[in-house]
């Protein structure tokens, strides 16, 4: 039987996309690929604990109508963005895979709150607690964790070996930033042995 605080606990893994992770990816975070084998394992535990796996990941319209407009200019006429709904580049890298259960979410800006049903979804679900892994540390991870902290989620945590940003010294800056406020972040291992 499941832990009661891991059926009220979420894993966000945030946009874990071949655009984003690949060598030859349109917005590859270069610490991402190192980080694959870890997030593998963390919703491996996840789904062990009966934690529920929510799969946020960026889909775009192939015109760029949806973007930021500081990145409309990638999707200029007949040349296919990054993250286009549609596209390889827009699929979750290798080893991972959305299983039943599981829950995908499209977002369209960094957070996966923003213009999202994703925390009424939550909260639907009886969720009051999120785990996060992923990338880019200062950008869609960062942007996720202050709003769920601004929302009131009782814990959050970012698995600092499961995140990843450009350099390491960007993504240690943004953890302790999270860090200082009250967001738990710790190794793979230290979560993996929790059990409470």
């Amino acid at each position: 039987m499941a832990n009661t605080k891991w059926t009220r606990t979420a894993l966000l893994v945030i946009d874990m996309q071949n655009d984003f992770i690949l060598d030859d990816g349109l917005m590859r975070v270069d610490g991402g690929k190192a980080v694959i084998p870890n997030v593998i394992k963390a919703v491996e535990i996840a789904r062990q604990r009966g934690i529920l796996v929510v799969w946020v990941v960026r889909e775009h319209d192939p015109q760029g109508r949806d973007v930021e407009l500081f990145r409309q200019h990638l999707y200029s006429t007949g040349k296919v963005g990054p993250t286009s709904k549609g596209s390889q580049g827009a699929e979750l890298v290798d080893g991972l895979v959305i299983k039943e259960g599981d829950y995908k979410l499209v977002k369209t800006h960094f957070s996966a709150f923003f213009a999202t049903h994703l925390n009424s979804f939550l909260r639907t679900a009886g969720i009051d607690s999120l785990v996060i892994v992923g990338v880019q540390t200062p950008n869609c991870i960062r942007q996720t964790v202050f709003d769920a902290v601004a929302l009131d989620y009782q814990s959050v945590a970012v698995i600092i070996d499961a995140t990843a940003a450009s350099t390491p010294e960007v993504h240690v800056a943004n953890i302790f930033d999270m860090k200082n406020v009250g967001v738990a972040t710790p190794t793979l291992q230290e979560w993996s042995s929790t059990d409470s």
